[in-house]
């Protein structure tokens, strides 16, 4: 729209093409919620007040209206689908901006996945911006599908859909002064830069801020949180599948603030999107624990919009898009109304458009496994090994000494001790290369667990009771082009084909979701309690959350970054 048409509008001259009436205002700056009329002109907010004169008049029955909710950081590929699936996810729930790192599909198809994902987000009624993967690969100990460097990521700073450098999880990186981490950092010095960064304290805390990193959505005590804000940073408080760090983080918002804390998913799957929601139930779970209702929502757009300098969205003020959300209910948030740009995109959780859109970009095949150089034995080289313990509900590991059993020399699972055998199978480039440990708190009884989601590698990740269901279930996942597998002895119990860079499925969210049921409902059958053991199991191949991790280069101690042996003497 003209500027002068824009004044023209606002100053009531002209009618506005939309007249929102008899609502409650929630206005994130001001602190303060109350009647007001919103004109809406162009897909700009152009009058707040009353008078106006529109071409449509729409009452809202004292509802309360907001900004559209902004998601901090997320990866869109752990809900399993393409961003236009995801978009009939979240939309409806009152989502209107992402901010997503596709450092997933990077790490497997490199700047052709960024690209894939950056197409596939054309036209759908979710703004979707991008911030550069900086970490691809996550660490050195570790084999994946592709590597960017500095060069490589900067030939998307002319993007205006990427806003900056994504979650730099190399900390050891930056502290170490290494070339390749401090090139990226230079050359994304003008744009935002987010971090990863859990546990960083003290001296070397003040070493990454002062590297210009941002932000961190790592935090899961109070006193982190604290000491990163103090520290200049900007804190994203997060609730995703498997990591529940917001409630635990409460305590740590105030008034004060709450323009420096935002909301984020990280990593959520479809029954979890479809079922709780996505940013709405941060903002619900919030204002539960305590948080003034206009404080979480504060978070939930103008914090983030300000982070990542989204000046034109975030609040509703004159010349701001129209990115708005209605809901009955102050206390306890569920979007009844959401508009983009003005335009009515979703009512009562169901997504209103349709457009036509192009059909998805194609991917070429991304499981190479050479099976013949494969061996999932362990031989024993004692009794006593590294561990890896799962915690319930978080990214971080324990770092375990076990006696294990041994077999006929060979070291294996024993589930009556709920000590598994996990394995991770390089899927890129068919080395052969195995990476073999054992993992205690995923609590299978029986048969054995196959995923291609492996962050932030991607390789084969394998738990199980026994090799010969760890390799029926590896197997059928290649076979399938990627995915979750369920397996005992020589059967496939359930599957959930994931061919979009082992990472996606192509089909709608709900189909995804029933297939995902099905196979979770499999792994709990074997005895599994946790509410989504693939997702745990994925996290446990990251080797930048502490403690403990497994890739296909074998065990890495975290807190020290670097491999160590199976074997303790």
């Amino acid at each position: 729209m003209e500027l002068a048409t824009l004044i023209r509008h606002a100053a009531g001259h002209e009618p506005a093409d939309l007249l929102l009436t008899n609502l409650k205002l929630v206005d994130v700056l001001a602190g303060e919620v109350y009647p007001a009329e919103v004109a809406i002109a162009g897909g700009l907010i152009v009058g707040i007040g009353s008078g106006y004169r529109a071409r449509e008049v729409v009452d809202l029955e004292g509802a309360c209206l907001a900004p559209g909710f902004l998601d901090a950081h997320v990866h869109i590929e752990s809900a399993m689908v393409t961003p236009r699936e995801f978009a009939r996810a979240v939309v409806p729930r009152g989502t209107t901006t992402v901010v997503t790192d596709p450092h997933e599909i990077a790490n497997v198809l490199g700047l052709e996945g960024i690209r894939f994902m950056l197409e596939c987000a054309k036209g759908s009624p979710l703004a979707m911006f991008v911030m550069a993967s900086s970490c691809v690969p996550a660490t050195p100990m570790e084999t994946t599908g592709a590597e960017l460097d500095a060069v490589d990521l900067v030939s998307f700073k002319s993007s205006p859909f990427v806003l900056g450098l994504a979650e730099v999880m190399n900390f050891p990186g930056v502290l170490g002064g290494e070339p390749g981490v401090l090139a990226k950092l230079e050359r994304f010095a003008d744009r935002v830069i987010d971090g990863h960064a859990p546990g960083l304290s003290g001296r070397d805390l003040n070493a990454y801020v002062a590297a210009g990193i941002s932000s961190d959505h790592e935090c899961t005590t109070v006193e982190e949180a604290r000491e990163k804000l103090r520290r200049g940073m900007v804190v994203f408080l997060r609730e995703a599948t498997n990591a529940h760090n917001l409630v635990a983080l409460l305590p740590l918002v105030t008034p004060y603030n709450a323009g420096r804390l935002c909301l984020c998913t990280d990593d959520r799957q479809p029954a979890d999107l479809l079922d709780q929601g996505h940013i709405d139930h941060l903002v619900r779970l919030a204002i539960a624990g305590g948080v003034a209702p206009v404080v979480a929502i504060r978070m939930a757009t103008w914090s983030t919009a300000r982070h990542f300098r989204l000046d034109d969205r975030g609040a509703i003020t004159p010349g701001r898009r129209a990115d708005l959300v209605a809901f009955d209910d102050l206390r306890a948030p569920r979007p009844r109304l959401v508009w983009r740009r003005g335009e009515l995109v979703a009512r009562d959780g169901e997504l209103l458009v349709r457009r036509r859109l192009p059909s998805i970009p194609r991917l070429r095949p991304t499981m190479s496994v050479d099976w013949e150089a494969v061996d999932l034995a362990i031989p024993a080289e004692g009794t006593r090994a590294r561990v890896i313990g799962v915690i319930p509900n978080q990214l971080l590991t324990d770092h375990l000494v076990e006696e294990v059993t041994v077999r006929d020399g060979e070291a294996v699972a024993d589930p009556e001790r709920d000590l598994l055998k996990m394995a991770v199978i390089e899927r890129h480039r068919a080395s052969g290369a195995v990476g073999k440990g054992f993992v205690r708190g995923l609590g299978l009884r029986a048969g054995a667990l196959a995923s291609s989601v492996a962050h932030d590698h991607h390789n084969l990740v394998l738990i199980g009771a026994d090799d010969r269901s760890m390799t029926t279930a590896a197997r059928r996942a290649a076979a399938i082009g990627g995915g979750l597998v369920v397996a005992a002895g020589e059967r496939v119990l359930a599957e959930l084909p994931l061919p979009l860079a082992g990472l996606m499925s192509d089909h709608p969210i709900e189909s995804v979701r029933q297939e995902l049921d099905r196979t979770l409902a499999a792994a709990h059958e074997l005895g599994s309690p946790l509410h989504d053991p693939f997702m745990a199991m994925s996290f446990l191949a990251l080797g930048v959350i502490p403690s403990l991790k497994l890739t296909d280069q074998g065990l890495v101690d975290v807190d020290r970054f670097e491999p160590v042996p199976l074997w303790v003497a």
